[in-house]
């Protein structure tokens, strides 16, 4: 005969309850359990393989290096043996004031010092520098940070103010100045000078040859069209491709013509015998853009397989495969200095590239859609990229960014800058904004009528250019045709006056 259920009541029911959900959660609130550091060192190397192995070993100065991996507890589990080699980042200054700065091999790169290193270099600098008041012994922090050109957005006012008077909490607040949005530079507005016509395809990309002459053009219709500048009018078609060519460059230090396209293909023509004298094979996919490094017999493509390459240019030989981006790269640049290597991509980053290393050197993510332009400011060390979210301009070395640039609402393929600060935005739907590239104001809008014969979608911007004299500017559009603007002569500032209104402020970050 089964027993008889022991009854309770209530309230010890409910006692029982309350001390097993107090059993049960009595580590939250206790002293935590003693953690296994050889288990957590472990689990942290295997997360930052995993998560961040992509850029975690990206280069660093060498003498931040040691002290650097030394400090980091977490760096024993998962090691890099190309850091053992010693590696030293050279470059131009980070700010250069003007086109005159020399560049050379022995200007080192600046970087942000550690804490630590701020307070030995504080304590090592002279006394007539250090000691302002009785109260301070030593060149405060915020100077510190300051001269090793530390951008100032990246401390917060209030904290700048309190390193600055000796870490004191009791030290006034400097009042933060109210932001002003400067008065744009007026430019003169662009008109349509000339209309060239030949292609049977969409035109996709557009290069000018050293001596402003003439100036070079690949097309869907699978031809290199060399057009005279002056006159427009053709002077050779060049057939080899068997898809689109997709991007055209012509090299300053060589009478070579280099086009990639979208049938995997990187060619190399040699213009005085106007044929192919070189191929790069390697890419698994279309190439969409090339870009020639302007002081190395360097060629660097990208493409749709999700890599860029570089490549030795008379050897042929692929010297880096650049990898990191997890969809097509879109656009590529270089400059010759650090970092020489820039690119944009469907993944909705931008990657500045180490040359030397092969590795990435900083990851831009500020863009939420696809990065399909990137175009370098001819004398500022600064550059630009067009998404269909925003136009972003970013400083060099680091890509700190400056300010956004919106308004644009397409999908931007193109981008251009001249040295009086004109940046042109050429898109999808055939809009072209010019800009003012201090302010970020959008002093112009153009839509030219396509082709007669051609539908009204057909006026999409696929690439646009400055000659070198920079008075004209030339696009390649989705009416097969190539179009030539002009700045206008015969306005001045009461005939187009600029339609600023300062009431509207934009704060710019430095």
């Amino acid at each position: 005969m089964a027993e008889d259920v022991q009854k309770h009541s209530v309230h010890t029911l409910v006692f029982r309850s309350l001390k097993r959900t107090h059993d049960m959660f009595v580590s939250d609130h206790a002293k935590p359990i003693a953690l296994d550091e050889e288990s957590h060192k472990t689990k942290m190397a295997v997360k930052l393989r995993a998560e961040y192995g992509a850029i975690l070993h990206m280069p660093v100065l060498k003498e931040g290096r040691d002290k650097d991996h030394t400090s980091d507890p977490y760096s024993q589990g998962y090691s890099d043996p190309g850091l053992n080699s010693e590696y030293l980042i050279t470059g131009t200054h980070p700010y250069p004031s003007g086109p005159g700065i020399a560049l050379s091999a022995d200007t080192l790169m600046h970087k942000m010092p550690s804490e630590g290193g701020v307070h030995a270099l504080a304590l090592a600098l002279p006394a007539s520098q250090a000691r302002q008041d009785a109260s301070r012994t030593a060149a405060s922090v915020g100077e510190i940070h300051r001269h090793a050109g530390m951008p100032e957005r990246s401390m917060p006012q209030h904290s700048l103010s309190l390193l600055e008077g000796g870490g004191t909490k009791t030290t006034t607040m400097v009042p933060r100045k109210a932001p002003t949005m400067p008065k744009p530079q007026w430019h003169p507005p662009w008109k349509l000078y000339r209309v060239i016509s030949g292609h049977l395809g969409w035109v996709r990309s557009i290069a000018v040859e050293p001596g402003n002459q003439w100036f070079v053009t690949g097309s869907a219709d699978r031809t290199i069209k060399i057009w005279d500048l002056a006159s427009g009018k053709l002077k050779l078609s060049l057939t080899g491709h068997i898809s689109t060519v997709r991007g055209v460059a012509v090299s300053t230090r060589s009478p070579y013509l280099f086009s990639c396209g979208e049938d995997k293909q990187v060619k190399c023509w040699d213009l005085e015998y106007n044929k192919v004298i070189r191929h790069y094979h390697g890419h698994l996919s279309a190439v969409y853009d090339l870009d020639l490094h302007p002081t190395i017999d360097v060629l660097v493509t990208c493409s749709r397989d999700s890599t860029a390459r570089v490549w030795d240019i008379r050897t042929k030989a692929n010297v880096h495969t650049l990898a990191g981006h997890t969809n097509t790269v879109a656009t590529v640049k270089c400059q010759n200095a650090e970092p020489q290597i820039i690119t944009g991509s469907h993944d909705t980053t931008i990657r500045l590239w180490d040359l030397i290393a092969g590795k990435t050197r900083a990851t831009l993510t500020n863009h939420k859609k696809s990065v399909r332009a990137v175009v370098l400011h001819p004398r500022q060390y600064t550059f630009a990229s067009g998404s269909p979210d925003n136009l972003k301009q970013w400083k060099f070395p680091d890509g700190n960014f400056i300010q956004n640039l919106s308004g644009h609402n397409a999908i931007i393929n193109t981008l251009a800058v001249n040295s009086d600060g004109v940046l042109v935005s050429g898109a999808d739907n055939g809009t072209i904004h010019m800009w003012d590239w201090r302010t970020g104001y959008n002093f112009q809008r153009i839509h030219a009528a396509v082709q007669p014969g051609s539908l009204d979608s057909e006026s999409g911007i696929f690439a646009c250019t400055f000659d070198h004299s920079e008075s004209r500017l030339i696009t390649a559009e989705a009416d097969k045709t190539i179009k030539v603007y002009k700045e206008d002569d015969t306005a001045t500032e009461e005939t187009h006056p600029v339609n600023w209104k300062p009431e509207i402020i934009k704060r710019k970050r430095f």
